[in-house]
């Protein structure tokens, strides 16, 4: 069996034919809905590093009503995907386009880092973004939460009103404190957090200007779209006390008879099969009853809990809102999480280091903030900043394999809701394969709007990668595509039922997705000649979108980057 990187020298010729012609796709037509008078308001929900299972309609037991109601009567997908990680989704959301090609194939953190394009760390201005194009339609566009898609100090140009947005109102980084939140921006000023008001909490007080953007907006004569990017379920594990309480005891029995349970849910929905099964532990996490720190790991998993909880009554407030305003019929409301659940054990910061910007030293209260997990430390006030980790990142991606970063199931696999009363011939669920990459032509012909021919940078923006879901929602079949995935050197291309996918740096695994797309069963060395044409066509992809190979010279030594991260102390298997 060769090697991926040996099949990535293979000659690509005849797979390139058949990615440009799947490339060259027409602008968006004016559609029926989108058309007419009534145009539709768009929403788009998006959700932070929450995993496939964490809503009650994909299986959870947090109680999340309001995100229940929109799927039931609504179309629910169970085969949808994100990308691996939070500013190469948000960029490919944003355009339609593969986050390489938008500038983004690693993080804002990596700006001025590598001399590529596709790895610039600042969204490209030569991409049209979902705002853009639909403000130059008539919309009015409004944006709450985590942009992104920027690095700090670089100047506004990239920022969400640079971008295309009426409004703005949350943090340009990519995570900060729920109490305190560092980057907080109102359009393009800086919120001064210390002035904040004492019951200060993100995700309410996103939720409340969203209410407030769309009671503005429906004064107006135009329609509007609003893109909601909560941060919760991100580190840090913070939440309100009371909201914490109401998940006590909810995990005592641990996370192998959690992850049991929402398997089990997940089967009665109809939402996986039988026959996929359930992907082993992590082999790092011991089994819950040798398991280290029960009420510390509890207290982990009961924060998060609450952090989806008041998330979905934030999604609450919104729908009630239009709902009261008469609305809600006619408004497209999309609903899904930016990459899987999060892995990410947060280790202890060494006095005196200097923390990223995102991590505050103290409190806007004063008091100092105790970074890292620590089995001593109850996490959930504005004095901690931790994380949920290896163990409840694996119940969060139930029944999958891997997590964020990774192209596995676990790292790319979303809830995807969509509900427009007005717009759907079918509801349900639909497990047709989609991607993030079609949020933006799927607004674009629900809205009528057609694709702009000059970007920011004055250039024909490229054309779109996604398509529109506006005949799905309608009743009629998609035709089938291939889809694509990289992210430090994480790759997978799906072709129908055939996904070709490898964990860097390892080689290339081959699964039958219709008989086990919880991948457990590598069947790569039986199909020789399916691993060698798949591989040829990922690399005309990577090769068209400017992916580089892994890691690159300028990237620096760290435990993510060889796609292991060690067990945590706190994880040891300790009881007997």
């Amino acid at each position: 069996m060769k090697t991926r990187r040996e099949f990535l020298q293979i000659s690509f010729c005849a797979g390139a034919s058949a990615l440009l012609a799947s490339r060259a796709q027409a602008e968006p037509a004016q559609s029926e809905q989108g058309a007419g008078k009534q145009r539709p308001n768009i929403i788009f929900i998006l959700a932070d590093d929450m995993g496939y299972s964490d809503i009650g309609c994909y299986g959870s037991e947090i109680e999340t009503p309001h995100l229940d109601a929109l799927a039931n009567g609504g179309l629910r997908f169970s085969d949808f995907h994100n990308s691996p990680r939070c500013c190469p989704s948000r960029a490919a959301l944003m355009t339609g386009m593969y986050s390489h090609q938008a500038g983004m194939g690693m993080m804002t953190a990596d700006y001025g880092r590598y001399p590529y394009p596709a790895y610039a760390g600042d969204l490209s201005q030569k991409c049209v973004t979902i705002a853009e194009a639909l403000k130059g339609g008539g919309y009015h566009t409004m944006m709450t939460g985590k942009w992104h898609l920027t690095p700090l100090g670089a100047g506004i140009h990239n920022f969400p009103v640079q971008r295309g947005f009426d409004r703005y109102y949350g943090i340009i980084n990519g995570a900060a404190s729920y109490f305190d939140p560092a980057s907080l921006t109102s359009n393009n000023d800086p919120v001064e957090v210390s002035k904040l008001p004492e019951d200060y909490y993100f995700t309410n007080a996103l939720g409340d200007h969203a209410v407030q953007f769309i009671d503005d907006a429906a004064k107006g004569e135009k329609p509007f779209f609003l893109y909601a990017a909560f941060t919760a379920g991100h580190w840090p594990l913070m939440a309100p006390e009371e909201a914490i309480a109401q998940q006590k005891g909810r995990y005592s029995q641990g996370w192998d008879a959690l992850r049991a349970a929402r398997h089990k849910k997940q089967l009665e929905m109809g939402l996986v099969r039988e026959e996929w099964g359930i992907t082993p532990r992590d082999a790092r996490v011991p089994q819950w009853e040798l398991a280290s720190f029960h009420e510390w790991e509890e207290r982990r998993m009961e924060v998060y809990a609450a952090q989806i909880h008041i998330l979905d009554q934030n999604i609450g407030k919104i729908v009630d809102k239009l709902r009261n305003l008469g609305i809600l019929d006619n408004t497209l409301i999309f609903f899904m999480s930016d990459n899987g659940g999060n892995f990410e054990e947060m280790g202890r910061m060494v006095p005196g280091h200097q923390r990223p910007a995102f991590m505050p030293y103290y409190t806007k209260e004063g008091q100092p903030v105790v970074p890292g997990n620590d089995p001593s430390i109850m996490p959930g006030p504005a004095t901690t900043f931790a994380s949920y980790g290896i163990p409840w990142g694996n119940v969060s991606n139930t029944p999958f394999r891997l997590y964020k970063h990774y192209a596995h199931e676990g790292g790319i696999s979303t809830p995807f809701i969509v509900h427009w009363p007005k717009g759907l011939k079918r509801t349900g669920i639909s497990h047709t394969i989609g991607h993030e990459i079609d949020v933006m032509p799927t607004c674009l012909e629900a809205a009528g709007v057609e694709y702009p021919k000059v970007s920011k940078a004055g250039t024909p923006p490229p054309l779109l990668e996604g398509k529109s879901l506006v005949p799905l929602f309608q009743g009629r079949m998609l035709p089938e595509r291939s889809l694509f995935w990289e992210h430090e050197g994480n790759s997978a291309v799906r072709e129908g039922k055939w996904k070709l996918v490898s964990k860097f740096p390892d080689t290339w695994e081959l699964y039958d997705m219709e008989q086990d797309r919880t991948e457990m069963h590598d069947i790569a060395d039986q199909n020789a000649d399916r691993v060698k044409k798949m591989a040829a066509d990922y690399k005309a992809w990577a090769t068209r979108v400017g992916v580089q190979p892994w890691p690159m010279p300028e990237t620096p030594e760290g435990p993510i980057h060889d796609g292991a991260m060690p067990s945590p102390p706190y994880l040891r298997h300790d009881r007997v």
